[in-house]
């Protein structure tokens, strides 16, 4: 018998850690090869861990809840097997703090060649001894292992953290941000206080307060009656919560509507769905359509695709185009099409309909879900003209297309002004009006209705 050492796999380059969401087989039962061991979550995609071996399962190392390391050592399974690696098990609980810890100390190990790859002035004070331990308890705001192992090598306080702007997924603190922290304090405590004043002005720290702790009324009485039902918050449900709240207090938000005469698009499409069904073997819809018009009008107007970092604004090289999907349990997932600009008209189909999908019956990885830098939402699949969209940060940018319906138009011709039935819709742009005026959002808007309007009837594809 040999003893296999279930490892927390990968999930994607910027994914560090997954919480568990329950163990699908418990110790004693029987595995077959490929069976989900467990289920994990990390921000908003849920997926299965399956099992690399057949055999039994001996031991679990974490409980349901408890946020574990990629590649930290998660369950043993016994296998008929004679090769595989061997651990011992009489002490679970000691063996999987020690193997967090070696975990941990591992990749703050691995971290420094990258850490340095950087230039940051100051970042060879990394390799002080550790510090005294700290009490992370006493914050509310979660923390990785990487983070605190940094902030006690460097004798930054709990508190002094709290105050640091994160750019992780709902506002978290990631090693970056840290780092740039501490390159900023190495050249003056005065730069840093400032930043943290101008930070503290515009809201971006709210993501760090829970969200009874907005300007509703805490402990408000609630009236029931006997026919109603209370349903708690699904974990997915919770954390959309809490990032529509925390963009509200980041952003101020404007909306600017534009009404497009779409009907040679409607036509092309018309003509085309049959025969491009049958040679590609895609349904094609009018996402991709509306994909490559963003992606067309922000390489015109470039400053949309930006992310606010305190008063910094950071001009993203990459077009990565989030699509807001529903799923069928009522919630909202955002996939990202990454490099959307440098895909023609069927690249973008394909990949429209496979993330769709993929979404749809929860398969999507979770770096399918990150690093978008711009997202676009259908509100007109649910039959509405219009909507005003809530920004997904750390974006500064939304784009909602409307229902598309034949209305009378006034047409201007060389022979006079006629009255015709044409396809129309509205767009309706929500921005940070922090880094986005009116101007700039009005114009982009425009230009993706203009890139609509113009449609080659007779383009091929």
């Amino acid at each position: 018998m040999a003893q296999y050492e279930l490892l927390l796999p990968k999930m994607g380059e910027s994914v560090a850690e997954a919480t568990i969401i329950k163990w699908t087989k418990q110790p004693g039962d029987s595995i077959q090869l490929d069976d989900t061991i467990l289920e994990i979550a990390t921000d908003k995609v849920d997926s299965e861990v399956p099992s690399p071996v057949a055999g039994k399962l001996i031991k679990h190392f974490f409980s349901a809840d408890d946020v574990v390391q990629v590649g930290a050592v998660i369950a043993i399974i016994e296998t008929d097997s004679d090769s595989g690696s061997t651990v011992v098990v009489d002490n679970a609980q000691d063996s999987a703090s020690q193997l967090m810890a070696d975990s941990l100390q591992s990749t703050v190990q691995s971290s420094q060649p990258t850490v340095q790859n950087l230039n940051v002035p100051g970042v060879e004070q990394l390799a002080k001894p550790v510090a005294e331990s700290q009490d992370f308890k006493a914050s509310d705001r979660f923390y990785s292992p990487l983070v605190k192992s940094i902030a006690t090598q460097e004798n930054i306080t709990t508190a002094e953290l709290d105050q640091i702007v994160g750019s992780g997924a709902e506002g978290r603190l990631t090693k970056d941000d840290l780092l740039a922290y501490l390159a900023s304090k190495g050249q003056g405590a005065k730069i840093v206080e400032r930043k943290e004043q101008e930070a503290k002005s515009n809201n971006q720290v709210a993501s760090k307060l829970p969200i009874q702790q907005t300007n509703q009324p805490k402990n408000q009485p609630t009236s029931l009656s006997g026919g109603d039902e209370i349903i708690e918050m699904d974990r997915m449900r919770k954390l959309i919560a809490e990032h529509m709240v925390m963009s509200k207090h980041t952003s101020p938000h404007v909306t600017s509507f534009v009404e497009a005469d779409v009907t040679n698009m409607v036509k092309w499409r018309d003509k085309v769905k049959g025969s491009f069904e049958k040679r590609e073997n895609e349904k094609i819809t009018f996402t991709p359509i509306f994909i490559e018009a963003v992606s067309r009008a922000i390489k015109d107007f470039p400053m949309i695709n930006v992310t606010v970092n305190g008063t910094q604004i950071i001009k993203k090289r990459d077009i990565n185009i989030g699509m807001a999907a529903a799923l069928p349990s009522g919630n909202l997932i955002v996939p990202v099409i990454k490099n959307a600009d440098q895909l023609n008209l069927v690249g973008l189909t394909k990949a429209v309909n496979d993330l769709a999908n993929r979404a749809r019956n929860s398969k999507l990885k979770p770096d399918e879900t990150q690093n978008g830098t711009f997202t676009l939402t259908n509100v007109g699949s649910f039959g509405n003209v219009m909507g005003t969209p809530i920004i997904n940060q750390p974006q500064v940018a939304i784009l909602a297309v409307g229902a598309i319906k034949k209305k009378p138009a006034v047409l201007e011709t060389e022979f006079g002004d006629v009255i015709a039935i044409r396809h129309m819709m509205f767009l309706s742009l929500s921005y940070d009006h922090r880094v986005v005026d009116g101007a700039l959002g009005g114009s982009f808007v425009r230009r993706v209705a203009d890139y609509l309007e113009t449609w080659d009837i007779n383009r091929e594809i």
